[in-house]
């Protein structure tokens, strides 16, 4: 999505609203940072479908807000989100071929839209990411995670296979690091996550607002929406590209880049010695 080439009107980041509060997500925004709070304390943000759907709807309105720059994804209660609930384990034993492979493709799809969002996610992962849970906070570009938070994998400790985080988590962390979380099954503590490269940053529980309060509003100060979309939209393309191909591409999009808006804009302010439009606007 290439519609944050214009920057954002201008909003401060202290200025608090709320905006929508559903059953199964929370959403609420301040400033240009919004957040979306899964909301299933009593069964651990366990995902099933209702869930990811709620959560594809909200990615949906905020992808479509042109005031927003950025999306925080935490969770509601103790949990960041213990993965699939029962009633969702024991729905995909009794369903057919074709219901799980619709099952399995809505989750694919959130999977893929919060990958491929224009703009940056952040997971605050605020207590336990297991299973699809630790596929969501996998495929957020940052993930900060409270210092107790265990993490991990264990689908193929009940017979189940870990197959649409396989494709984030490959290209993530290798194929080394993957084999080590996917075929162990096993949960690891947030040092051994972060030391893995499986999320960004282990911050004291205590600290975890403040510090992805501070990331958020420095990717919405700081950075080009239009620039943060262009290269996200890179980094997902071009490790399955070859050689010549990723730099026919890059030179592509490198020149792309140096006719939109927010370059010329933001070339004309370091000469000028001057802030962006998008760090003027986020003043306040």
């Amino acid at each position: 999505m290439l519609g944050r080439a214009s920057p954002p009107a201008a909003a401060s980041l202290h200025n608090s609203r709320f905006v929508r509060m559903s059953d199964l997500v929370q959403t609420s925004t301040e400033g240009s940072v919004c957040t979306l709070r899964l909301n299933r304390p009593d069964k651990r943000n366990a995902l099933n479908a209702d869930l990811v759907t709620a959560l594809k709807g909200a990615l949906d309105a905020a992808e479509d807000d042109d005031s927003l720059r950025a999306v925080v994804l935490t969770g509601t209660g103790s949990a960041f989100s213990a993965g699939a609930d029962l009633s969702s384990l024991r729905a995909m034993r009794e369903a057919g071929p074709t219901e799980n492979q619709t099952d399995s493709r809505h989750l694919a799809e959130l999977f893929r839209r919060i990958y491929q969002s224009s703009m940056p996610v952040i997971a605050k992962v605020n207590g336990h990411a297991i299973g699809g849970g630790c596929g969501l906070a996998s495929v957020c570009d940052f993930a900060y995670v409270s210092g107790g938070a265990k993490l991990g994998f264990t689908e193929v400790r009940i017979g189940f296979v870990p197959a649409i985080v396989m494709v984030f988590l490959r290209r993530k962390l290798g194929e080394t690091q993957t084999r080590d979380l996917l075929l162990r099954g096993r949960l690891v503590d947030a040092s051994r996550a972060a030391e893995m490269g499986l999320v960004t940053r282990v911050v004291p529980e205590d600290d975890l607002d403040e510090a992805v309060d501070a990331l958020a509003r420095e990717l919405a100060r700081e950075t080009s929406g239009s620039a943060v979309a262009l290269t996200k939209q890179m980094l997902a393309r071009v490790p399955g590209m070859g050689l010549d191909e990723a730099l026919d591409y890059a030179v592509q999009m490198n020149a792309f880049a140096r006719g939109t808006e927010d370059c010329q804009a933001g070339i004309d302010a370091f000469l000028n010695d001057e802030d962006p439009p998008w760090k003027q606007g986020a003043r306040g």
